[in-house]
This record gives C-alpha cells, structure tokens and sequence, in this order.
C-alpha cells in the first residue's frame, strides 16, 4: 500500500513543473473521434478538461462531429457526397449541420464538463462573430489543364477569431466550447473542418499548445513506431517523402499553420487513451507527437 501511494505522489511532483509552467496559459483542444463516442473517454475528458480549469489553465475546447451529422442525415434521407474527404454542404445539409453540431453535440459537451465540476459555456462560430469565414475554393489539379474548380456548397475557412468574447469568458473562469460553424460577411452560415477551426483559435489566441485528437496513436516514422517530437523542418521532409500521408498531412499542417502563428507547440494524441490530454501535457514522456517550430 506504501508504494502505491509512493507512486501516486511521484506523479504528482512530476506533473509539478508543467503545472507551474502552464499557469495562466491557454490550451486549445480539438475533440473529435472515439473520445467523443465512447462513454468512459466522453467523461474521462470532461474531467481534463475540468482539471485543467482547476489548475489555472485555460482551456478551450473545438469539437467536430461529423458521424452523428451523418447519421441524422441518412435518418432524415438525405444524400451525402464527400469530395476527397470534404462534405458538400447544400442548404439542407447545411441545415442538419448546423442542429447537430451547434446544438446537441455541444451541448453534451457542455454538460459533461460541467457534470465534472467545470464551468463551460457552448457556443457556434455564429455567437458574437466568434468565427467570421469565407466559402472555401476547391480546385482539383488536373494533367496539362488548369484545375478544376468544385463547388462544395456551405464549407468554409476562418477568415477571423473574435478573441475578445473569448478573453472575456476566459476572465470569468468559463470554458469555451465551440462547434464550428462560421458566419459570413452576408450573414451566410459555413461548415469548417474542426482542426482548421482548433489551429486558427489557438493561433488568434497564442495559445501555448493545440491539441489535436485523434484515432491512431500519432505521427508515425517509416517503420510504424510513434515519433514523440517533431520540428517543422523534419515533418515537411516526412510529408514529402511520403511517410506522412493520407489523412495525416492536414491533421500536421493544421499544426505548422498554428506554431507559424506563436502557438508554442502542437500535438497529435490518440484520443482512445483514456485521459490522453493529462497525459500529454503533465508527463515528460507524452502519450503522442509534438510539433515545434524548431
């Protein structure tokens, strides 16, 4: 029994530096994947979430959900057409978008932080401006012709944060949860990839870390073992010879746009390690890849 607390407060005092270090900083976090299906990752994320809080660290939380859009869309027979990996957004897609990220999956999110004993606070990109986008312009390259331009609909990018509804929260020790829908010069309403979303607010906000959660363990090198650090200069080599790939190189570029803009690291965590977050942050190991500027 000695030992067994001996350990618990070895990780304590372990976690003692980063908690010191961290005090007063702002930690943005993409919540997506199995951590966002699976009850026991659902509410051991809520208490991270709600720990960091406690701690003095300011949380702020960016959720994605595109399985449940998709499974409301099929109950209510509605195509689905995804362009390499993007949905086409029409009105009515728009329509399911926007109800099921900015209403239900956000404001589970919202109980469960403060189930856990936080204090958080649901917002879309819509409330105060707080994401302000343009429609996003696909091209498709084609061979010896100019690209293709595809029309996806209602997808957007961040064109602005407003950081001040942000700060103003933050001040009143509120978590921000925000779904990512954006609002346009017109009033138009955007569906935005959550990581882009997660990277431009933690860049808006110089955060000290984005995290980016996800379902596999990390970055990977050429023989499928986790690689714990990367600088920027060594993940554009593995992007380009390819070892970064498929589903990867957004997730990492979404990390080099953000440490571009003072974010000091960013980190790709597998999200199905129960208190993944904690784990990253308060240990000197880390249970993913971090991203450096250099």
């Amino acid at each position: 029994m000695t030992n067994e607390w001996i350990k618990k407060a070895e990780v304590l005092i372990e976690a003692l530096p980063y908690m010191r270090r961290f005090q007063g900083q702002t930690v943005v976090v993409k919540y997506g994947g199995a951590a966002m299906k699976e009850p026991e990752l659902k509410s051991g994320f809520a208490q991270d979430i709600t720990l960091l809080q406690y701690l003095g660290i300011h949380p702020v939380v960016v959720h994605g959900g595109g399985p449940q859009i998709g499974q409301v869309l099929d109950r209510m027979n509605i195509p689905t057409r995804f362009v390499e990996g993007m949905r086409v957004t029409d009105q009515p897609t728009m329509d399911v978008v926007e109800m099921v990220l900015a209403g239900k999956i956000n404001k589970e999110i919202v109980h469960l932080v403060n189930r856990a004993g936080g204090r958080a606070v649901g917002l879309s990109g819509k409330d105060g401006r707080l994401l302000t986008a343009q429609k996003l312009q696909f091209y498709r390259p084609r061979e010896d012709e100019p690209p293709e331009i595809i029309d996806i609909g209602h997808v957007g990018e961040v064109t602005g944060v407003n950081v001040d509804l942000i700060n103003t929260l933050q001040a009143q020790n509120f978590i921000p949860i925000i779904a990512p829908v954006g609002v346009g010069e017109e009033g138009e309403t955007y569906n935005i990839n959550a990581d882009l979303v997660a990277g431009a607010v933690a860049g808006a906000l110089k955060a000290a870390k984005l995290i980016l959660l996800t379902d596999v363990a990390g970055v990977l090198d050429h023989a499928g073992q986790l690689i714990s650090s990367l600088t920027r200069d060594a993940a554009l080599i593995l992007m380009k010879e390819s070892v970064i790939a498929g589903g990867m190189i957004p997730k990492v570029n979404c990390c080099l746009e953000a440490i571009s803009h003072g974010v000091g690291k960013a980190h790709i965590l597998d999200g199905r390690v129960l208190h993944a977050v904690l784990l990253e942050i308060f240990t000197d190991s880390g249970v993913g890849t971090e991203i450096v500027h250099s």
